[in-house]
């Protein structure tokens, strides 16, 4: 029987933190226009030839877990479902020795059509953006009439067995911020787990503004008022979402509160761009170029030490709340959630 070769490094940053979790952007595309994430317009697409081709990502995956020690890989976009290759990278990275732990950041659209084919490949589970319940509501936040193929998505996911099935919320002041419990609600209703994210400087408009956001602390006072929460008791770890029991448990909500609760300390998140670009923060001003190295010819311990390299320079905390900060030029879309 066929052994895989022991990791020979980690990715570790000069504060100590190793990076097991992988999020691979496989598109900057997307088949929404959310306000708080690109104009209705879309966006300049990256072209085909800078898009790193599906080899070229199952072998930077290869890299990064049997080399590097990674553990988690999380698809992400843009929108990876409109990716034509996500089925066979899904399966090749299923396939790798030792075997990762794989979930997918999705919008949702098509997942009802994909997700038993995706559980078959080995994906594990999903994250499902919502951000409202309201049909109206939700073609205005995303400039298309398509909640009710979120929701099949949602519920086929479920059916599929990509468990447990998160749902992702961003509540926007005079926008959806009244929605917190009825999001809940639906959540506790359905089996999935709720997560709501602090609204984040990732905009490509750069039109974030702190005073439009609400923070953990308003969420959680919003629940509140329907909901019994208590601290979970479980380790939190290098986890990004605070979590509570809710009603006494086993159900749980959690927030992730980037910027009022920043997890920096902690982090455990290593970042493939789908042109090939590391990033070791997802505020990060700067990138590593790992595409021209593999295209290059550089063989996997070239690209390992690259990785590496990458990820010693990052920061002690992505510091929004520094006068000096920056936002990043690429917006999420383009460098992955």
């Amino acid at each position: 029987m066929s052994v895989a070769p022991p990791t020979v490094g980690v990715l570790v940053d000069r504060y100590g933190r190793v990076a097991r979790d992988l999020r691979v952007s496989l598109t900057d595309k997307c088949n929404l226009r959310c306000t708080y994430c690109m104009p209705a317009e879309g966006l300049p697409w990256l072209a085909g030839p800078q898009l790193l081709s599906d080899d070229e990502i199952i072998r930077l995956i290869r890299v990064a877990v049997r080399q590097l020690g990674v553990t988690e890989v999380r698809f992400t976009g843009g929108e990876p479902l409109i990716r034509p290759g996500l089925v066979g990278i899904v399966a090749a990275v299923a396939a790798l020795e030792p075997r990762p732990r794989i979930s997918l950041t999705t919008n949702g659209l098509g997942l009802d059509r994909l997700a038993t084919t995706l559980r078959a490949a080995g994906l594990d589970r999903v994250n499902v953006s919502l951000d409202t319940l309201d049909r109206k509501r939700f073609t205005r936040l995303t400039r298309r009439d398509r909640l009710h193929d979120v929701l099949a998505g949602l519920a086929g996911a479920a059916e599929a067995g990509l468990t447990p099935v998160k749902v992702n919320s961003v509540l926007m002041r005079g926008v959806n911020d009244d929605e917190a419990p009825a999001l809940l609600r639906f959540a506790l209703d359905h089996g999935y787990e709720l997560r709501f994210i602090e609204q984040m400087p990732l905009d490509a408009q750069h039109g974030w503004d702190r005073t439009t956001m609400v923070t953990a602390d308003e969420i959680l006072a919003a629940l509140e008022q329907e909901f019994t929460l208590v601290a979970d008791p479980a380790e939190r770890g290098a986890a990004p979402a605070e979590t509570w029991l809710v009603d006494g448990g086993p159900a749980r909500v959690g927030v992730i509160a980037s910027v009022t609760r920043p997890f920096c300390g902690d982090c455990d998140r290593t970042r493939l761009t789908a042109d090939g670009q590391i990033r070791n923060c997802l505020f990060a001003t700067e990138e590593s170029d790992l595409r021209g190295a593999l295209r290059s010819g550089a063989d996997d311990a070239e690209l390992a030490r690259r990785w590496q390299a990458a990820m010693r320079g990052k920061r002690a905390g992505h510091g929004i709340d520094d006068p000096a900060f920056l936002q990043p030029v690429r917006p999420m879309s383009a460098i992955g959630g």
